[in-house]
């Protein structure tokens, strides 16, 4: 475009000179290439500045790292890469065995408890029998302790006779007091509930519900729809839950992301639902209409974390890119473009849309320019 903006200005230079007939001299000369310089400067910059564009584009696309939930040998990789998935999917499999035979211990562990919540129900109502039966022996010689304190003090029995029924009151005081303790006793441990379900067949429900949903995640299932892009996963690896090393790559069918990065310089010029052209080394010689859909609301290099060190001003390097979001308003179905490709954008505003056209051109330009390349020559 340089060149092109030299050409014409030095044709219409030389124009002015034959038709105006001006005389060729040091300071004629001078004077126009002076203002030639002045002038495609002001046009370059002006349309730099109203007009940015960038070289820095991509289509951004998410994976999803699959880890398995549990470790175990792959006993099975059914899935093929780069081929469409439904959620729910089979990905690959792991040794169930181990995680059966949790299942089994889990299961057996719980029916002996519930087990021995019936047993502890039955000794609880047993220890309450008993309770009461001495209870009412206590109470039958609480009745002859008590006969016994009015006849000694009349004198009509001995003192013997009364040590021997106080002896019998308090000894079967003493066993109903023991039954009582024991009757509590095993009413509390039959009756320990939590929501309504004995303590330890609680716990040993919920060992067997985690054991079972670990069983369930020796088979990984693909968590969408989408595709492995990439699997070096085989039957007889070992697959491992922690560390956090994921075993494949899942893509889910999600539209790729059109960001680009622009200088700062273009800040004050960069708006939402402004016009936009790309072009992609992909499609030479094409360009594709777009629209800004979200302008970048902060700089990566600016972000802070928590740490323990201060912010060391050294380190503040770089001037760092705005992020743009542009959204096609083209239709790009019918061009094979891969996610990851790179594009070049161009955004125009309203300010001297004149200068516009120069931008358009030099965007046509670089696109044409894609169908040079050296690679295999």
């Amino acid at each position: 475009m340089d060149l092109l903006l030299i050409l014409t200005y030095a044709a219409f230079a030389y124009a002015a000179f034959r038709i105006f007939r001006i005389p060729v001299n040091g300071f004629t000369l001078l004077t126009a290439a002076l203002g030639g310089i002045a002038l495609i400067g002001a046009l370059l910059l002006g349309m730099n500045y109203n007009h940015p564009f960038t070289s820095q584009a991509r289509f951004y696309f998410t994976t999803t790292p699959i880890v398995p939930g549990v470790s175990g040998v792959v006993t099975e990789v059914p899935v093929e890469p780069n081929t469409r998935l439904k959620a729910g999917d089979v990905l690959f499999r792991i040794d169930p065995e181990p995680f059966e035979n949790a299942v089994k211990a889990k299961e057996a562990a719980l029916a002996d408890a519930r087990q021995s919540t019936s047993e502890l129900q039955a000794a609880a109502e047993t220890a309450q029998r008993q309770y009461q039966s001495a209870q009412s022996v206590r109470n039958v010689v609480k009745d002859i302790f008590d006969r016994a304190t009015k006849l000694i003090a009349s004198g009509s029995i001995s003192q013997a006779q009364f040590e021997k029924a106080k002896n019998d009151y308090q000894a079967a005081d003493a066993s109903a007091q023991a039954a009582k303790a024991e009757a509590e006793r095993a009413r509390l441990q039959a009756d320990a509930v939590i929501l309504g379900v004995n303590t330890e067949v609680a716990r040993l429900q919920a060992e067997l519900d985690t054991a079972k949903f670990n069983l369930e995640q020796s088979v990984v299932r693909a968590p969408s729809n989408g595709t492995v892009v990439q699997m070096f996963l085989r039957p007889g690896m070992y697959a491992a839950s922690l560390p956090l090393r994921p075993v494949m790559i899942f893509m889910p069918d999600e539209p790729p992301v059109f960001a680009a990065a622009f200088l700062q310089n273009s800040a004050q010029r960069i708006e939402e639902a402004s016009d936009a052209e790309v072009i992609l080394p992909s499609v030479p010689g094409r360009f594709f209409k777009a629209k800004v859909d979200a302008v970048g609301a902060y700089i990566p290099q600016g972000q802070l974390q928590p740490s323990g060190n201060l912010v060391d001003p050294e380190q503040i390097k770089g001037h760092g890119r705005m992020l743009v979001v542009v959204k096609f308003t083209d239709d790009l179905s019918k061009y094979q473009i891969v996610p990851g490709s790179t594009g070049e954008v161009a955004i125009y505003t309203h300010h001297m849309h004149h200068l516009a056209i120069m931008r358009k051109v030099l965007l046509r330009m670089k696109s044409w320019l894609y169908y040079i390349f050296g690679d295999g020559h």
